[in-house]
């Protein structure tokens, strides 16, 4: 008999008050929903119990794809029985047939929710001694080893099912995307921005990415990079589809390079850049701006640099990398799928100049600024932007 439900695990969710635990939950499984979609996954029915979601389906795929959904702590492919202990014995017993093997140990592991005539002790006693005499009936010589044994089997009594499951598929975690508003998101085609996107993501934001493209001082290849990086962004947030902005930064870049102190080019860029995502984050009635940067990484990411760039800017700046290693932020790419994307070839930025600023005076920026149209520029980069779904 195959696995007929999946265990779906939450975490902080069950730490809300009871009405932004329901909606939280709802929004849950909503995403699941979407995402089993994706995954091109056949269910019957999605249910929760408190502290559980359910998706009843046979799928083997169906634990792997719930587990990559952002709220989702763990998933347990399961088999169901009635809520007796009896039956819970019995399932246990079938189950140990083929997944114990001769000379291996075993425990049982209990949780018991609801109404029971029963303690969880009482209940792993009765499971255990049916698998042992499972594995006796098969000419085998059990062992039980409730520290480290080779196989656990696991018993999740609720009020009115058992369940028995012998794996934990680990989740993603974090909150259901969803939960905690809009924010834009400066994404460009290399390692650290999809990283920063995809950890406010998992804390439940929806994002709109913003491109800026410096064409001509970058090129096509950077461009698709960057696009593929938000298609592959996407995949995580099934249901929750991106806007994205591209948005013309060249002519900009054009305008520091010729007009103001060529050190200071960078530093403007990402002032510039910061104040496209605020229009844009105005315009999308969002309530943030996520950047890439981490502490110390490139020369305008430099602490002096980084209060200059904010210097006279009111915006909500979100930094999910600031304190991160590069080791740790190639894992992360890694792991979500956005690291061999970022890593193909590109042209690099051709505004940068020989010298950078690191040590950007935060006063020195406004005189800077003051020999162009700041806000025409911006309203030009804005308006001129390339908008789609995808």
């Amino acid at each position: 008999m195959m696995n007929d439900v999946v265990i779906v695990r939450y975490g902080e969710l069950a730490l809300k008050s009871s009405s932004v635990r329901n909606w939280y939950e709802k929004t849950l499984m909503s995403n699941i929903e979407a995402m089993l979609r994706q995954y091109g996954v056949s269910y019957s029915d999605i249910s929760r119990e408190w502290g559980r979601v359910f998706i009843h389906s046979t799928d083997p795929n169906a634990p792997t794809a719930a587990a990559d959904v952002f709220g989702v702590v763990s998933t347990s492919p399961a088999r169901t029985t009635e809520a007796t202990i009896e039956a819970a014995a019995r399932l246990c017993a079938e189950v140990s047939d083929g997944f114990i093997r001769e000379g291996e140990s075993f425990a049982i592991r209990t949780k018991r929710t609801g109404n029971h005539d029963f303690s969880s002790q009482e209940l792993g006693i009765k499971c255990g001694d049916a698998v042992w005499a499972m594995l006796e009936s098969h000419g085998m010589n059990p062992s039980v080893d409730l520290t480290d044994p080779d196989r656990e089997i696991f018993v999740e009594m609720r009020q009115k099912y058992a369940y028995v499951f012998t794996r934990h598929v680990q989740g993603v975690g974090g909150l259901p995307i969803g939960t905690q508003g809009k924010m834009v998101s400066l994404v460009s085609g290399g390692i650290d921005s999809p990283v920063a996107t995809w950890m406010l993501m998992k804390r439940g934001v929806e994002v709109i990415p913003v491109y800026c493209n410096n064409e001509p001082y970058s090129d096509e290849r950077a461009r698709q990079r960057t696009m593929e990086c938000i298609d592959r962004l996407q995949k995580w947030c099934p249901g929750h589809p991106f806007k994205v902005y591209e948005v013309p930064n060249g002519q900009n870049l054009r305008a520091f390079i010729d007009k103001c102190d060529r050190a200071k080019t960078c530093v403007l860029c990402k002032r510039t850049m910061y104040r496209i995502a605020l229009e844009i984050m105005n315009i999308e009635n969002a309530s943030g701006i996520i950047t890439g940067s981490s502490l110390g990484q490139v020369a305008s990411q430099t602490a002096a640099n980084m209060y200059a760039e904010i210097y006279g800017l009111c915006a909500p700046l979100y930094h999910p990398l600031i304190g991160l290693d590069k080791d740790e932020i190639i894992n992360i790419a890694k792991r979500i799928g956005t690291y061999d994307i970022s890593i193909q070839p590109a042209a690099s930025c051709g505004a940068v100049p020989q010298y950078p600023e690191v040590k950007a005076k935060f006063a020195s920026l406004p005189p800077e600024e003051d020999k162009m149209d700041i806000e025409a520029m911006i309203r030009y980069s804005v308006s001129n932007a390339r908008v789609f779904k995808v």
